[in-house]
């Protein structure tokens, strides 16, 4: 690749009512957090915090802000999660609540 090269990748960050994907083309090299600077987005969606609160991954899987991109690659910004699906599960442990396969109450379901 010559220096003028760009290579094409994305950013995707989900919210609960809307979902953000803006394609950027950037220089060989460039890393993920360098990329997500670039692209605005920090300024659009200032609860983002990189840093202490919210991860990072290229294509679902995480990674670290200084990861060199790849032509292609799709950069995901995730939220902190609300509950810890752990600690969820142990409360219903504790309250005695049976779950079946896909999460519905077996009482719920009369031909149990």
């Amino acid at each position: 690749m010559t220096e003028t090269e760009r290579i094409p990748v994305e950013i995707a960050y989900a919210l609960p009512d809307e979902q953000v994907l803006l394609a950027l083309e950037v220089a060989p090299g460039t890393t993920v957090g360098k990329a997500i600077e670039v692209s605005g987005i920090l300024e659009k969606h200032p609860e983002i915090e990189l840093m202490t609160r919210n991860k990072v991954g290229i294509f679902g899987k995480l990674t670290k802000l200084d990861q060199v991109l790849r032509p292609k690659d799709r950069i995901e910004i995730y939220r902190p999660l609300i509950a810890d699906p752990k600690e969820v599960r142990k409360r219903r442990a504790a309250e005695g609540k049976k779950m079946k396969k896909g999460g519905g109450s077996l009482a719920s379901n009369p031909a149990y």
